[in-house]
């Protein structure tokens, strides 16, 4: 779904604004603007998101930790859950991967999936396994774990038995720990960073170029959602992108050993993604300055219809929204049963795809800087 033409116009407080050098399309008193959205961003979405994250991810670590000291059925079930919450709001700070998060590459080391179940026996095997080399990435993270607590037997007590009286029970239980002690100290340098001087370089850099702040968050919101939520989450289970054309491939759905959790974190991704577009305050709930806003600044609208771009957008986003709602809880199940309602979803995630990565990008003067072998 594309506008058949954006029809650009400023107006602030009833006075338009000349473009800046370079084709910057932006209102009069440019700067300023962007730094009232880069402030927010940082302020009010992506520091709260991170800090909700890490306590989740403490409480995650508490478990982790009690399990591995004593494995029964209750710690397992202890770990299980805090593992389950703190993967949904991992998909809420998946999105921010530029900046430190960008630099330690955390997304590869925390959401690489499927697991590679043989890679992670060899690693267990190997206690000087190298888990900074990008062969390992699908062997650590939240994939790993769903594995190591939810794959590695059929029912809880034979996970337990395989970390009490199995052949490499030790090595196993200490392979969890290298595993959540990692992700650990990614973490804590990608929030310390954004704590730190990040947060003032971020919101200093308001120019439209490459290398803008607004520039590497527009590549990598629109990144994360067409590679990782569209593609990842629907697209490849549903055998859409890659593989065999028309096939469906089960094996490859988010925590694929803990099944009933799929849609729980791609609800979550979509609502994080819906939710930053409309700069919605981590806090209080409430929208404020963002890419919506910044559209409705520069007047982007359809030609045709006189429709906002961020309207078409946001209707867009919502549509989405109805046809995720559709599918059970389970998309292992849902790609085999039911997989033309997943189609469904990846076909309304790719017109929102076409609208943010050419028109939002189009209006706002930003260049896109990776690349997809998807025709957009």
């Amino acid at each position: 779904m594309k506008l058949r033409m954006l029809v650009l116009g400023v107006v602030i407080a009833g006075v338009c604004g000349c473009s800046g050098s370079g084709g910057d399309p932006s209102p009069a008193d440019n700067s300023k603007d962007r730094q009232e959205i880069l402030t927010h961003w940082a302020e009010n979405i992506i520091i709260p998101s991170y800090d909700n994250f890490d306590v989740k991810f403490d409480i995650m670590i508490s478990k982790s930790v009690e399990f591995t000291d004593l494995p029964t059925n209750e710690s397992l079930a202890a770990f299980r859950s805090a593992w389950v919450d703190a993967y949904a709001e991992w998909q809420k700070v998946e999105l921010f991967e530029f900046g430190p998060a960008d630099r330690y590459t955390v997304r590869n080391f925390f959401n690489i999936y499927p697991a590679d179940v043989a890679g992670i026996a060899a690693n267990i095997a190997d206690p000087l396994a190298n888990l900074e080399l990008p062969s390992s990435y699908s062997r650590q993270g939240f994939p790993a774990l769903d594995y190591l607590i939810n794959g590695v037997s059929a029912d809880d007590d034979g996970i337990v038995a395989y970390y009490t009286t199995g052949e490499d029970a030790a090595e196993s239980l200490a392979y969890l720990k290298k595993l959540t002690d990692r992700m650990n100290m990614l973490i804590t340098n990608v929030i310390t960073e954004w704590n730190g001087s990040y947060k003032d370089t971020f919101i200093s850099s308001t120019g439209l170029d490459i290398g803008s702040s607004m520039g590497i968050v527009v590549n990598a919101y629109v990144l994360n959602y067409e590679r990782y939520v569209r593609s990842g989450k629907f697209g490849i289970p549903a055998g859409i992108v890659g593989g065999v054309s028309g096939t469906a491939y089960p094996d490859k759905v988010e925590a694929y050993y803990k099944k009933d959790i799929s849609k729980l974190l791609a609800a979550t991704a979509q609502g994080a993604t819906f939710g930053f577009f409309n700069g919605v305050d981590v806090s209080t709930g409430t929208d404020g300055p963002s890419f919506k806003s910044y559209l409705d600044a520069l007047g982007a609208k359809d030609s045709a219809t006189g429709t906002l771009l961020s309207e078409i957008i946001n209707d867009q986003f919502t549509t989405i929204n109805s046809k995720l709602g559709l599918l059970s809880e389970n998309f292992y199940q849902e790609v085999q049963t039911n997989n033309q309602a997943m189609k469904d979803v990846y076909t309304e995630m790719q017109k929102a795809v076409r609208l943010l990565k050419v028109d939002m990008t189009s209006a706002m003067s930003i260049t896109i800087t990776y690349t997809d072998n998807d025709g957009d």
